[in-house]
């Protein structure tokens, strides 16, 4: 997991260092930003930030959130690496300018050089951080052979860069300074919170910034670049049961433990996880030491793209519609029938999940249930990759259930967007799911989720009660408990009997799930 090699040391002063550095240009879009009232300064540090690099749902918040909180007059950077692998995908990186500001990190035994590199977009500084260990083949931190070695040194570097920018770069003529607002993504962005803790307060620096929120052998705290007295907040003991032999002490280092000390606030993506994670079942060790700090911990549920996400304008969905005009779903439904090679039947129960194909994703569960799901007159389609024991499950289950189950193995963007829409109803029966996308993906386009009630998916899918509201009804879905075969199909059966015995409560359901508020801009809030 994450680690943080040494010192940072600044090439010159940082008073010299600004009068020296070349000047950004500044734009119209420039001015307007610094024109805007500014009501703090914030710093997102993370390893991944759509469109630029994105492996999964931290590039996507790390994308849109900032964008959101520049929006609201916030002066918003956003840090992380310039990831080059000699293809295509580095065009990502065309209109990023040097900003020929050169840093020095003593780490892993010696001194590297860091060079900042920028772009503003989106009333956001996108500040990219630039080493050798940042280029090569693979995603952001491994390629076909596993995890790169060496992603503890990488991700200092990370680290110790974003401790600095705000002081050294001049974006669009003015520093950030001091007096920031961190918020460190994950574990690959720990070491934030304990850099400013042990390295720069002590000295009179950052007195007044503040920060928001994996495991190492503990030789390796002196790359951290921290001082020898501050191994405790970062010192870790594993359990007798999870040490790897007779004579092994357990002793590591845990950049996550030294994040969740130090933190000013700590912060999950949904209220459900911020209390999952106090549990003996949800902290994975940490529970009693996020128990203790259970007064800072705070959970906001995720955004989406409202744009990329939009019934009315999806350019991958064969026919449009709208909370006014809902007659769009059905042909879309029609079409992903014909696409896959179903029988057209419009009035037949249309079930789906998009998601990996893993033992997280409650893939045993779908698997034990499927056959008892699929003697009922129902039509279920599975898009994902993963493990290859249900990867074949899939393909033997299409094989017996001609004309009610089709697998799609694999990722594919625009599929995933046709389901969404040609779906009645999105099954989400995860073990555990710190926020979940795919649930607000269909609820914002009229598909109802059954869900396992765990995390965020318990906070933003209500069940439905007809019974409420004089009778109109409430809710968005099924959250189902506990994660059971018998449980899962138990919602699965009332949700298909409403879809077919109940068609103005199934039209209640679809309706209030369009109408929530699933933009960034409420997350920014």
């Amino acid at each position: 997991m994450l680690k943080f090699p040494g010192d940072t040391q600044v090439s010159n002063t940082h008073d010299n260092l600004l009068d020296d550095k070349k000047e950004v240009p500044v734009d119209d879009e420039l001015e307007e930003k610094t024109s805007a009232k500014v009501t703090h300064n914030i710093v997102f540090v993370t390893s991944e930030a759509s469109p630029y690099s994105k492996t999964g749902g931290l590039g996507d918040v790390c994308g849109s959130l900032p964008i959101a909180l520049a929006a609201r007059g916030h002066r918003v950077m956003v840090v992380t690496p310039r990831y080059l692998c000699g293809g295509p995908a580095d065009r990502k990186f065309d209109g990023v300018v040097d900003l020929d500001c050169r840093i020095k990190v003593s780490c892993s035994g010696g001194v590297q050089e860091v060079v900042f590199f920028h772009e503003y977009k989106a009333g956001v500084d996108w500040v990219f951080v630039d080493h050798p260990s940042f280029h090569r083949p693979g995603n952001p931190y491994g390629d076909a052979y596993g995890a790169f070695g060496d992603n503890q040194f990488r991700f200092t570097l990370l680290c110790h860069a974003a401790c600095e920018a705000p002081l050294v770069l001049a974006l669009g003529g003015h520093i950030y300074g001091e007096k920031c607002l961190f918020l460190a993504n994950d574990w690959h962005a720990g070491l934030v919170p304990v850099l400013l803790a042990a390295k720069y307060r002590p000295h009179g620096i950052y007195k007044d910034a503040r920060s928001i929120v994996g495991v190492e052998p503990a030789s390796t705290y002196s790359n951290f670049g921290l001082p020898p007295e501050w191994y405790g907040a970062l010192g870790w003991i594993f359990p007798t049961w999870a040490r790897t032999h007779a004579l092994d002490t357990g002793e590591a280092v845990n950049i996550l433990k030294g994040a969740i000390v130090t933190a000013d606030r700590i912060l999950t993506v949904s209220e459900g996880y911020s209390w999952e994670i106090t549990t003996p079942e949800g902290g994975n060790g940490l529970d009693e030491l996020l128990s203790s700090r259970k007064t800072v911990v705070n959970g906001i549920t995720n955004g989406i793209d409202v744009n990329e996400w939009n019934s009315s304008l999806d350019e991958h969905i064969p026919s449009h519609y709208s909370l006014d005009d809902l007659s769009g779903k059905i042909e879309c439904k029609i079409a992903l029938q014909r696409e896959l090679g179903l029988p057209i039947r419009p009035d037949c129960p249309l079930i789906g999940f998009i998601g990996r194909l893993d033992y997280q994703k409650g893939i045993d569960i779908i698997l034990s249930g499927a056959p008892d799901l699929l003697q009922d007159d129902v039509q279920f389609i599975m898009l994902g990759s993963g493990e290859k024991q249900y990867e074949d499950w899939m393909r033997a289950t299409e094989a017996t259930f001609k004309d009610k189950f089709r697998g799609w193995v694999g990722f594919n963007v625009p599929i995933s967007h046709r389901i969404t829409a040609g779906c009645d109803i999105l099954l989400m029966p995860s073990r555990f799911e710190p926020c979940g996308l795919n649930q607000l993906y269909a609820m914002r386009y009229g598909t109802v989720p059954v869900v396992h009630a765990t995390g965020g998916l318990g906070d933003t899918v209500k069940t439905f009660n007809p019974f409420a509201d004089e009778g109109k009804g409430e809710g968005t879905g099924w959250a189902f408990k506990p994660l059971t075969r018998e449980s899962m199909l138990d919602a699965l059966w009332v949700a298909i009997e409403t879809y077919r015995k109940h068609k103005t409560s199934w039209g209640g359901l679809m309706k209030r799930g369009m109408e929530r508020d699933y933009s960034w801009d409420n997350a920014a809030v």
